[in-house]
């Protein structure tokens, strides 16, 4: 038995053809979904980047407890617990939040890994002189001083060649390990590329299909936060995240080459998956983590083949989310998921759409808290202006790229155990939203949509009896979650008191 994970980061469904777009240049996605289930309920769970892979490794949310961080001591880590049971488990990819003190404990939960340098602001290539810089679009991201942004114009210095990207080197080592290890038996390998992540970097080919004439400055990476400008930057940016786009597709068709010459179809489980989406003008915003988190961000696409039952080009409607990748990956494997893992297995779902969730949580720490049954989508803000009471609860006090400051710790308590933590009390921090959500800033509504009818989300509905069943089964999913009772306080929800 054997099993892939190939993660994008930042993937919009509606970019891809399998989900009704006609104009990205994407034959491979449409090819996968011929060999593959298409999901069309797929959500995410905790966000951003390393909430949502704590999940993948845990199988159960991570924002309502803390923001960014690493892996705890007390968590059940997939990758890990295959390992223990005689699985090989490598991990390939050029994510470099892996590699920052906030990442710091999940590739070595892998048997071995491979990390390929120069995405985003990795601190690759050393440059004590400003790198040139062109007239940027006041969109643009940038900072001064030594900053991601900066170092971002050091790296693209030496990204010039299809082969230099780190997408591409990814990819290169995913399917050399595929060939090494193709007559081997128990392995799970994850591959995972930062793009289609801004900024929005690909090489010349692919921004020639999508050609356009556009006087606006340079701009290919937008600030997170309002969308303060014309319709030309928006289809220009759209279009930049297209060639992206259309970069992973070609490395994905590279990856099914591969599946068809090693005929690792016949024993090999294939989720293909993304984190999250990313906002391009939608709503009036750039982004992630600053607005709400609409369809745009939230609803994913996911393909996934499972050889056991043989199902491919079909469609499934049933309702997942990262959490149960986790659970999946194990019983393909034989082994039995955690009592602390709240995901479950989706292999009859795969096989014949049956239902494993009725709702589902997603959001961020500190932010929204948000619930769906798949019909509709219920937001609930924070009731007080300052978004408190709100704490961390971690043994792990560490943001995305450092411990959290001294100032920071200077009221720290202890709390719990609570039920997934395995007798361990933990540190209570007093809390700030999730890097970038600033509530004072942007206001956080509590809002209910019926995306069945409203998929953009652009007209909240007023119906006292949707939203007070969809508020008892928030209660009811944050309760078996174990959540702390200050977020109950911050969302004014309705419940006894109980004591951490």
């Amino acid at each position: 038995m054997k099993a892939i994970l190939l993660m994008f980061d930042s993937l919009n469904r509606n970019y891809l053809p399998p989900y009704g777009c006609d104009w990205v240049y994407a034959p491979n996605f449409q090819r996968l979904a011929e060999r593959t289930v298409v999901f069309d309920n797929s959500f995410i769970g905790s966000m951003p980047c390393m909430p949502a892979r704590r999940e993948l490794h845990t199988g159960r949310y991570n924002f309502l407890h803390r923001s960014w961080g690493p892996i705890e001591p007390f968590d059940d880590s997939m990758p890990e617990i295959l390992s223990q049971n005689g699985i090989y488990t490598h991990l390939v990819t050029d994510h470099f939040h892996y590699f920052q003190e906030g990442g710091a404990t999940y590739h070595t939960r892998f048997t071995s890994w491979e990390f390929n340098r120069g995405q985003e602001g990795d601190p690759w290539k050393g440059e004590v002189e400003n790198p040139h810089v062109p007239e940027l679009n006041k969109a643009q991201f940038i900072r001064p001083g030594f900053s991601k942004s900066r170092q971002d114009w050091v790296n693209r210095q030496y990204l010039k060649d299809i082969e230099d990207f780190p997408q591409t080197k990814t990819f290169d080592q995913g399917i050399e390990f595929m060939r090494k290890n193709s007559q081997a038996d128990n392995w799970f390998l994850q591959i995972e590329t930062f793009d289609p992540h801004e900024p929005f970097y690909a090489p010349e080919k692919f921004r020639k299909m999508y050609a356009h004439d556009y006087k606006g400055g340079f701009f290919d990476w937008p600030n997170y936060g309002k969308a303060e400008t014309n319709a030309e930057d928006i289809e220009h940016i759209r279009k930049e995240y297209a060639a992206l786009v259309s970069m992973c597709d070609e490395n994905l068709g590279r990856f099914l080459d591969a599946m068809d010459e090693l005929d690792l179809w016949k024993d090999t489980l294939l989720i293909v998956c993304t984190d999250h989406g990313f906002s391009l003008g939608e709503h009036g915003w750039w982004g992630k983590n600053v607005m709400p988190w609409y369809n745009i961000t939230a609803h994913t696409p996911l393909f996934i083949w499972d050889p056991r039952c043989g199902k491919k080009n079909e469609r499934r409607s049933a309702l997942v989310q990262f959490i149960d990748f986790a659970p999946t990956i194990l019983e393909y494997f034989g082994l039995k998921s955690t009592a602390d893992m709240l995901g479950k297995s989706l292999k009859d779902t795969i096989a014949y759409d049956k239902s494993v969730h009725d709702y589902i949580l997603f959001g961020i720490y500190g932010a929204q808290v948000n619930i769906t049954d798949g019909r509709y989508v219920y937001m609930r803000g924070p009731v007080n202006e300052d978004n408190q009471p709100l704490y961390e609860y971690t043994l792990m006090p560490t943001h995305l790229g450092k411990t959290f400051e001294v100032t920071e710790l200077q009221d720290i308590s202890l709390a719990g155990p609570f039920s997934f933590t395995k007798g361990c009390k933990v540190l209570k921090i007093p809390g700030t939203p999730q890097n970038q959500v600033d509530t004072k800033k942007y206001k956080f509504k509590t809002e209910l949509f019926d995306i069945a009818n409203d998929y953009g989300q652009l007209k909240p509905i007023d119906d006292p009896e949707v939203e007070e069943r969809m508020i008892n089964h928030l209660i009811r999913l944050m309760k078996e979650n174990d959540a702390p009772q200050d977020q109950y306080e911050r969302l004014g929800l309705p419940i006894k008191k109980i004591m951490y």
